[in-house]
């Protein structure tokens, strides 16, 4: 499960990505999850757009193929969204959490 910082971090990364990945017609079939799995081997992080001629709802279809890819969504903005699955040697490195409590100003 990713934190609320980590998904920010995989916003800003995810911001000046194209989709690799665009579901149509046919929507999430098995030739389609075999092509995000590769996606997410090579990439970690892909972006997803969903077509004017898909009958899906954005959550459902994030949903439905993140489930079905063991990957986890970053953002649904629009019609695309972001799957994220980290790699056996992972590239993407998320922030440090901050473990300082900020004073508050006297």
């Amino acid at each position: 499960m990713l934190t609320g910082k980590q998904k920010r971090h995989l916003r800003a990364l995810g911001h000046k990505l194209k989709p690799l990945i665009q579901i149509g017609k046919k929507e999430i079939e098995e030739a389609l999850i075999a092509e995000v799995n590769v996606s997410l081997d090579h990439h970690e992080l892909i972006k997803v757009k969903l077509l004017e001629s898909c009958m899906l709802d954005k959550h459902e279809a994030s949903d439905a193929l993140a489930e079905a890819c063991q990957a986890e969504v970053a953002q649904i903005l629009g019609k695309t969204f972001l799957l994220y699955r980290a790699a056996k040697t992972p590239v993407i490195v998320f922030p440090k959490p901050d473990t300082a409590k900020k004073s508050p100003a006297a």
